[in-house]
Formats: C-alpha cells, sequence, structure tokens
C-alpha cells in the first residue's frame, strides 16, 4: 500500500514536470576576463584555421581508440605466497616482538612500576603456564606487591580470539 502511493506522488504531473525541466535555461559558462575575450577574438581573426581544427574530428584517432581494448587480471601477490609459506611465532615471542606499543617508548622505569609490554608478556606467562608463574613469583620477579599482582591477574586477561561455527553447520578442524 505505502508503495503504490509513493509511486502515485512520485509519477504526478509526470509530463508537467519534464517538460518544464527542458525548458529551464542552462547554467552558462562563466564570464571571461575581458582581456581573455579580446586576445581570444585576435587569434580567432588572424588564424581562422584554428576554429576548424577544433570542430574537425580525427578519423584515425578515433580508428585507433576503438581498437583499444582493456581485459585485465589480478596478478598473484606475491605477498600470499610468503604469507602461506611461514608458520605462527609462539604467543610469547609474538608479544614481546610486537611493537606496537612503543608509541611511547619508556626507557627508565622504576621499581615497583612496570609498562604495558611487560603487563601483557606476564599476563600471558600466567595464561599459559600458571603453575610456573604464581602471583608469589611474578611479584618477586618485577619487584611489585603481592596485593598488587593478585589483583592483577584477577581483574585483566589477554585477549582471546576464537572461532564459532556458524548454527547448523559442523565447526571446520584446524591442522
Amino acid at each position: 500500500m505505502g508503495a503504490e502511493v509513493a509511486r502515485t506522488v512520485r509519477n504526478f504531473n509526470l509530463e508537467n514536470q519534464a517538460e518544464w525541466e527542458i525548458s529551464r535555461m542552462k547554467p552558462s559558462p562563466t564570464p571571461r576576463h575581458p582581456f581573455t575575450k579580446n586576445l581570444l577574438r585576435e587569434q580567432m581573426s588572424s588564424h581562422p584555421e584554428i576554429k576548424g581544427e577544433i570542430d574537425r574530428k580525427d578519423n584515425k584517432l578515433l580508428s585507433l581508440l576503438k581498437d583499444v581494448y582493456v581485459d585485465s587480471q589480478d596478478p598473484v601477490s606475491s605477498l600470499q605466497v610468503k604469507d602461506a609459506g611461514t608458520c605462527q611465532k609462539p604467543k610469547e615471542y609474538r608479544l614481546l616482538k610486537d611493537h606496537q606499543f612503543d608509541m611511547v617508548n619508556v626507557k627508565n622505569i622504576p621499581k615497583g612500576k612496570i609498562s604495558i609490554v611487560v603487563v601483557l608478556t606476564l599476563l600471558n606467562n600466567h595464561k599459559l603456564y600458571p603453575d610456573t608463574w604464581t602471583a608469589k613469583k611474578i611479584a618477586v620477579e618485577y619487584h611489585l606487591e603481592q596485593q598488587d599482582v593478585n589483583s592483577l591477574l584477577k581483574y585483566f586477561v589477554t585477549f582471546e580470539v576464537k572461532n564459532l561455527p556458524p548454527k547448523g553447520k559442523k565447526a571446520i578442524r584446524s591442522k
């Protein structure tokens, strides 16, 4: 029902709208500077062949343009081939070697404080090896208070990406 009303309103008096649009004045080109106008008039009067050159179509160039046919194909990039051949690095190594947190390159960190990279490293170590990297060992290793480390391990976790299968389909096992 709504589509019919919209179509009726849109097509109402369509012929008159088209006539009005056609008869409307078209925009004129911007006016030229009087000096330029006079200069162009002089050039056209002294060289009348210019007018003919402007209006003439070059059939040779038109035929060459019609013969042009472009068929493009995307080449296989060497980047994709390289990615397929490399294996994934262990998580700890990636965390330490990624330089995405080097926006503020801090050189001197006082005892009792740690940088973002170190926080992510110790959280990741604790997640992978909870028996080895206990809260007590982390506190001793990084000169932190036991209470702060316990809070850090309790309230902060690193992200873990999980691929969930679509509903109704079986999961594809990764190798």
